[in-house]
């Protein structure tokens, strides 16, 4: 998932194709159905994000009241209004009266706090979550923004690797040299230096276990002269999320799981990541035999031609018989990212899987 922010951002205006009193107000790429006449291009708004859980007093001011998603019919997600996609919502709460909206964009001012507004965690299965310890060698995954909302993270003709985003869930492996130890966790657990303690019927362990990742990585931190080696991957099948892709979570020999990063680790430098390029030439040096998510564009960032790649159907299984989650973009070389003030890397969501019944959404 992402980060949660509600920012104030300056908003293009267009035309609703399909409704005569509505508008589509666009922020970054996105675009949120507003009542027409409500803001002009050029306009100041507050952004309010999909997975944001609203307060009631916030849901009955905005006139939301029984409209969003969710039980208590409090969450915001991904809607379809007279046949166009609404992202998020556009709005200007009386709480930012007063505020000078131009200067709050500039300076990325995060009203979420301030409207009562938190970010929407699914519970997770019994099968996902487990006994944890502390660990603080874990190295963590970190939350990928959506390429919609931060659109300068990459340049037009910058090369960039695009991969399949698997609609599975993360699993964390840090191998530390020094002690021989093994680390695993979820991006959730692991996001609060926790590691799952050793089972036998926890998912991520289970899928250590069946892809030899503690044999892998402790050759590559041989190989590669470092202390830490951390394998990230995507553990997948039935019982995980609602997308399974043929393969079933449930039993070892069947249970799914691809690599989609991997960072190593030295006093010097405690997190570093690889690129793709440094990937595919350690595994390849170790005859590595991992699973590896399917690579979809490799060439000059043209962000056209990535949306197009984002939707359609997936490639993992080679039937396309699962919806296509999205892709994650990275730069062939990794860098720095002004936009993120952090790594540059990014993905696109397929509106399609979005707009899906009955999706699951555990970290």
């Amino acid at each position: 998932m992402s980060t949660l922010k509600v920012t104030v951002e300056q908003l293009t205006v267009h035309p609703h194709p399909n409704a005569d009193r509505l508008e589509l107000a666009q922020v970054g790429l996105y675009r949120a159905v507003v009542a027409k006449g409500q803001f002009s291009t050029g306009d100041h708004a507050l952004y309010i994000p999909e997975q944001a859980l609203l307060p009631d007093p916030l849901i009955e001011e905005l006139g939301l009241t029984g409209k969003l998603a969710g039980g208590a019919r409090n969450r915001v997600k991904i809607v379809r209004l007279r046949g166009e996609v609404s992202q998020g919502i556009v709005c200007l709460p009386a709480q930012v009266d007063g505020v000078d909206l131009p200067a709050a964009a500039a300076a990325g001012t995060d009203f979420a706090e301030l409207l009562g507004i938190v970010k929407w965690v699914p519970p997770v299965p019994v099968s996902m979550s487990g006994q944890v310890e502390p660990a603080p060698d874990l190295i963590r995954w970190i939350d990928v923004e959506n390429i919609a909302r931060y659109p300068d993270i990459f340049t037009a003709g910058e090369p960039v690797v695009a991969t399949e985003k698997i609609h599975g869930s993360a699993c964390l492996f840090t191998y530390d040299r020094p002690s021989d130890r093994a680390l695993v966790s979820s991006k959730g657990i692991g996001a609060q230096n926790l590691a799952l303690t050793v089972s036998d019927t926890n998912l991520y362990w289970r899928a250590v276990r069946r892809f030899q990742l503690p044999d892998v990585a402790r050759k590559l931190a041989a190989s590669l002269e470092v202390d830490r080696v951390a394998l990230f991957g995507e553990v997948y099948g039935a019982g995980v999320q609602d997308l399974h892709y043929g393969a079933n979570a449930s039993q070892d020999d069947s249970i799914g799981y691809a690599l989609f990063d991997i960072a190593v680790g030295s006093q010097a430098n405690p997190r570093r990541w690889l690129s793709p390029a440094e990937i595919d030439s350690a595994l390849a040096d170790l005859a590595a035999d991992v699973p590896r998510v399917p690579v979809l564009y490799d060439g000059p960032y043209d962000i056209d031609t990535l949306l197009r790649l984002a939707d359609g159907a997936e490639t993992v299984t080679g039937t396309g018989a699962n919806i296509r989650e999205g892709l994650v973009v990275r730069p062939a070389a990794e860098r720095y990212s002004e936009v993120l003030g952090g790594r540059a890397i990014g993905k696109l969501v397929s509106p399609g899987y979005l707009l899906r019944a009955g999706g699951t959404e555990y970290e």
